[in-house]
C-alpha cells in the first residue's frame, strides 16, 4: 500500500435486487442505457448490444467498435447457452517483416522481444480487423426483439453530448497522455492544446468535454444502414484508406471476409455444477482446466482456508502453463489491458455475459480522423518471435484472455460473471466461481471475498485484506507472496461483474454487483 494513502477507510457497494432485469456494467451510463432497454420492452440481448455501444462512448479507452470480445448467451426457456464470438483477427496482407525484432522487451502488456519503433503496439500497423460491430449485428440478427437502429440511438445521443472528463477519466487520460501525442485525431480528442491531458477543476463545478462528434457521426450510419455498413461501403473504404495512410496493411477484403460467429458455448461438469464457456481462442479452455484441476479438492467451511488458496495458485498456474505451452501468449503480463465488461439478466431469466476490449488502454493510441474510431492493437497479442504458437502471421485469430462465463449451480441458481485485467481474468473468474460454487456464497459475498492474483511469474499477488493468519500459512507454502490493496487505481487485481438469476416461489429473482474499488462501475436494475 502506499505510504500516503488511508489504511482506515472503508469502501462498500450494494447489491441491486429486483424481480425484473438488472445490467452491470464498467460505466453507471452505460448500465443505465441498457437497463432503458430492458424498461422500453427489450429483452436481455438487447440491453446488451445497447450497453456494448455505450461503453465504447462512454468508457472510450476499454472498448469501442474498433475492437472485438466474446459475447455468452443464456436462453431461459430453453436451458440453451450460445457464444457469439466476435474476436479480432490479423490483416491478409500482413507482412512479418514490417516487425523487425530490435534488442530489449516490449513496451505494454506483454514483454514479448521489442519489435523495431513498438510498430506490434502502437499505429496503424497494431491494429487488428475489429469484430465489435458484427458480433452485436449477429446477436440482434439472432436474438433481438427491438429494432437496430432504437438499440444505437442512445450511444450517438451521448456521443453527442461528449465524454465530460471528471476525476476519474482525467487519471486515466493522463496515465497515457504522451502516447497520444503523435496521433493528431487522438491528441485533439483527448489533449488540451494537442499536449495535455484534458481535466477536471479542482474545486468548481464546471467540466471540460472530450469531443466525440464525428464518432457520433459514425454510429449514425451504422444505427441507419445496418452493421455491414461497417465492413462494405463508404464507411469501411474510408476505415481502410486512413489506416493506409497511416502505414498500415489493411485492405477492404479484410473487412468485407471479416464474419462474427455463433457457436454452442463449451459445456462441462463441475463436480455437481454445470458451467457454459467460451471455445478455444479465449482463456476459457484454460478456466475449464482449471476447475478440472480442482475436482478433487474437498473444500471445508464456509469460506476458503489457506489450504483453498493454494490450490487455487497450483491449479491457476499449471493450467496457465498448458495454455503458454500449447496456445501460445506464453510470457507474463507486465501491464493494466485494455478491456471491459458486462452482464446482462431480464424479466425472464435470460442472461448475457460479455467481455469486449481495444487489448491495451487506448488501443492503439490511434483514432481515425474522419471515422472518430479509436482502433485496437490487437497484433500486440501475437509472439513477434517466429515458430511460436501464437506467432505473428497473417489471417489469423489473435488469442484472448477474456471468458465471459455462465454458471448454473446445482440448486438451480444461474450466474453471468466475468471481469477486465488481461491475465488477471482467468484467475479471478476461477476463484469467484469457487466461492459462489464451492461455499454456496451470494454474489455480494464472493465479490467482497480476499482473491489472490497467479498471473506473475513466480509471485502471487494477495489482497492485503485477508485475514493476517491465512496471509502467514500462505507465506509457508507458496514461493513468493506480496501483499496488495484493492484500489481504485491502480488495479492490483481483476474487475469483475457478477449477476444472479433464480425463480423462487413461482417469482424470478435477479441480482448484480460490480467490482467494489471500480469507480465508475455500477449495477442499475430495469
Amino acid at each position: 500500500m502506499s505510504l500516503s494513502q488511508s489504511s482506515s477507510w472503508n469502501i462498500k457497494k450494494k447489491v441491486v435486487r429486483t424481480h425484473r432485469g438488472v445490467v452491470t456494467s464498467q460505466s453507471r451510463i452505460a448500465s443505465e442505457i441498457g437497463a432503458e432497454v430492458l424498461r422500453k420492452g427489450g429483452n436481455a440481448v438487447d440491453a446488451a448490444i445497447a450497453t456494448s455501444f455505450a461503453l465504447g462512448v462512454a468508457e472510450p479507452w476499454m472498448s469501442g467498435i474498433g475492437g472485438g470480445g466474446f459475447m455468452v448467451i443464456r436462453l431461459a426457456k430453453t436451458d440453451e447457452v450460445k457464444v457469439i464470438n466476435f474476436g479480432m483477427k490479423s490483416p491478409k496482407n500482413l507482412n512479418v517483416e514490417d516487425y523487425p525484432l530490435v534488442e530489449g522487451s516490449a513496451t505494454d502488456l506483454f514483454p514479448w522481444t521489442r519489435v523495431h519503433e513498438d510498430r506490434n503496439v502502437t499505429g496503424a500497423l497494431a491494429v487488428a480487423i475489429p469484430g465489435q460491430v458484427a458480433g452485436m449485428g449477429l446477436a440482434a440478427e439472432h436474438f433481438s426483439s427491438l429494432p437496430w437502429k432504437a438499440l444505437i440511438e442512445p450511444s450517438i445521443d451521448l456521443a453527442k453530448k461528449g465524454l465530460v472528463v471528471d476525476w476519474y477519466a482525467q487519471l486515466v487520460i493522463s496515465s497515457v497522455a504522451k502516447d497520444l501525442v503523435p496521433f493528431k485525431a487522438s491528441a485533439e480528442t483527448f489533449l488540451d492544446s494537442g499536449l495535455f491531458p484534458k481535466s477536471s477543476a479542482w474545486t468548481s463545478h464546471s467540466s471540460n468535454v472530450c469531443d466525440q462528434s464525428r464518432l457520433a457521426k459514425t454510429l449514425e450510419t451504422i444505427a441507419e444502414e445496418g452493421h455491414q455498413s461497417f465492413y462494405r461501403g463508404e464507411l469501411a473504404r474510408t476505415m481502410v484508406n486512413e489506416l493506409a495512410k497511416a502505414g498500415g496493411r489493411h485492405s477492404l477484403e479484410d473487412f468485407e471476409s471479416y464474419t462474427a460467429t455463433l457457436q454452442t458455448a463449451d459445456k462441462y461438469s463441475y463436480r455437481d455444477h454445470t458451467i457454459f464457456g467460451t471455445p478455444s481462442m479465449t482463456a476459457g479452455p484454460t478456466l475449464k482446466r482449471t476447475f478440472s484441476l480442482m475436482e478433487n479438492w474437498q473444500p471445508e467451511g464456509n469460506s476458503p482456508d489457506s489450504k483453498a488458496y493454494k490450490v487455487y495458485d497450483t491449479a491457476i498456474r499449471l493450467a496457465n502453463e498448458e495454455r503458454y505451452r500449447f496456445m501460445g501468449d506464453e510470457r507474463k503480463e507486465v501491464a493494466p489491458s485494455c478491456t471491459t465488461h458486462f452482464n446482462v439478466v431480464d424479466s425472464e431469466g435470460n442472461c448475457v455475459s460479455v467481455t469486449q476490449t481495444l487489448f491495451s488502454i487506448f488501443g492503439s493510441k490511434l483514432m481515425l480522423g474522419d471515422s472518430g474510431i479509436l482502433m485496437n492493437n490487437g497484433i500486440m497479442w501475437f509472439d513477434p518471435e517466429p515458430n511460436k504458437p501464437n506467432s505473428l502471421a497473417a489471417d489469423k485469430k489473435c488469442l484472448a484472455n477474456m471468458c465471459p462465463t455462465i454458471l448454473k449451480r446445482n440448486d438451480g441458481l444461474c450466474f453471468a460473471l466475468g471481469a477486465s485485467g488481461g491475465r488477471k481474468i482467468m484467475p479471478a473468474e476461477a476463484q469467484l466461481s469457487s466461492f459462489i460454487l464451492d461455499y454456496k456464497m451470494d454474489i455480494e459475498k464472493a465479490m467482497c471475498m480476499p482473491r489472490i492474483d497467479t498471473s506473475l511469474s513466480e509471485l502471487t499477488i494477495v489482497d492485503d485484506t485477508m485475514d493476517e493468519n491465512l496471509i502467514e500459512d500462505l507465506r509457508g507454502t507458496i514461493q513468493q507472496v506480496k501483499l496488495a490493496p484493492r484500489t481504485i487505481y491502480p488495479f492490483n487485481f481483476a474487475c469483475p461483474s457478477i449477476i444472479s438469476s433464480q425463480v423462487v416461489g413461482g417469482q424470478l429473482e435477479n441480482a448484480g454487483i460490480t467490482e467494489v474499488m471500480s469507480a465508475w462501475s455500477d449495477a442499475i436494475k430495469e
